[in-house]
């Protein structure tokens, strides 16, 4: 609806075609990164006991190192160009820039940690946006 109204500066795609090449990337965020990561987290966190009851941490630290794989592709991707979905800032960037602080606070994930330098500069990149500031 917003996109509709606001055409400019879009985070969905301005047409049909790059529409659909976005929510794919979305869609990868989402489904490889986010979903893992959150099940690490629901998992292996005790703060998350009484949500996640009974826990299964074998599951989380499966789940979590799946994650870990998956960021590595995107480091991969990130090497290449400089946007989750390519070459300019989409929905596919909030979306990994959030499940990544999601990780960052909770399973104190860190992107260089691991060698992902293209992802640290593209998360620290994201992280300077004003959207992104903390209020």
């Amino acid at each position: 609806y917003l996109e509709g109204l606001y055409p400019q500066h879009n985070l969905m795609g301005a047409d049909a075609e790059e529409r659909a090449f976005i929510e794919m990337a979305d869609r990868r965020v989402e489904w490889y990164l986010m979903l893992p990561l959150a099940a690490a987290i629901r998992h292996t966190h005790p703060g998350l006991a009484v949500l996640e009851s009974p826990q299964f941490p074998d599951f989380g630290r499966s789940q979590g190192e799946k994650g870990l794989e998956v960021a590595r592709w995107f480091d991969q991707q990130l090497q290449t160009q400089p946007w989750m979905a390519g070459e300019r800032f989409t929905i596919a960037d909030i979306t990994a820039f959030c499940a990544l602080e999601f990780a960052r606070g909770l399973m104190k994930l860190v992107p260089a940690a691991h060698g992902l330098h293209a992802l640290q500069a593209w998360r620290d990149r994201v992280s300077e946006r004003p959207s992104a500031k903390a209020v």
